[in-house]
């Protein structure tokens, strides 16, 4: 990474190369980051400083697999739109965070008639199991002014690109 313009890292056409990669799918190999560097004709210690820099700037949480719910028996999900008072949002969004069966967990502005400021995603296998595990988040929560969404069908779901 070079230097920045005002917040925005400037990364050199190797980078690049290495983030078009590292933003697909990893290789399918015991040494995938060996593969990635060879498809970016760079070299594996290429490869795994920039993503350690990345991580260790804050640009990146952390890099690795992603489980693809539906395949691993988790057939249903819901979105669960929250109402949390401001003073108890800090209390509510770590517990809510912290259950294994959500697996993204927003705060976001309320507007109009929909008074929601706290996003779940709560995976499960089959809707009855959604709802049962929403009633466990609403009993040791406390949260119970909430509106669950139940999704029907995935239309699309890939990871960003950004290179």
């Amino acid at each position: 990474m070079s230097a920045r313009r005002g917040n925005k890292p400037e990364f050199t056409e190797a980078e690049r190369r290495i983030l078009r990669i590292a933003q697909a799918d990893l290789p399918d190999s015991a040494t995938p980051y060996a593969d990635m560097a060879q498809a970016a004709g760079v070299t594996e210690a290429e490869v795994l400083a920039l993503l350690a820099r990345l991580k260790d700037s804050g640009a990146i949480r952390r890099f690795g697999a992603t489980l693809r719910h539906q395949k691993a028996g988790y057939g249903a999900n819901a979105m669960v739109a929250w109402y949390v008072d401001d003073e108890d949002m800090a209390r509510v969004g770590e517990y809510m965070a912290s259950r294994r069966e959500i697996s993204h967990c927003y705060q976001r502005i309320n507007c109009l008639d929909w008074p929601y400021n706290l996003y779940t995603m709560v995976h499960a296998p089959s809707p009855e199991e959604c709802r049962r595990i929403v009633d466990e988040l609403v009993r040791e929560s406390g949260i119970d002014d909430y509106a669950m969404l139940l999704s029907r069908k995935e239309l699309k779901k890939t990871s960003m690109e950004y290179f």
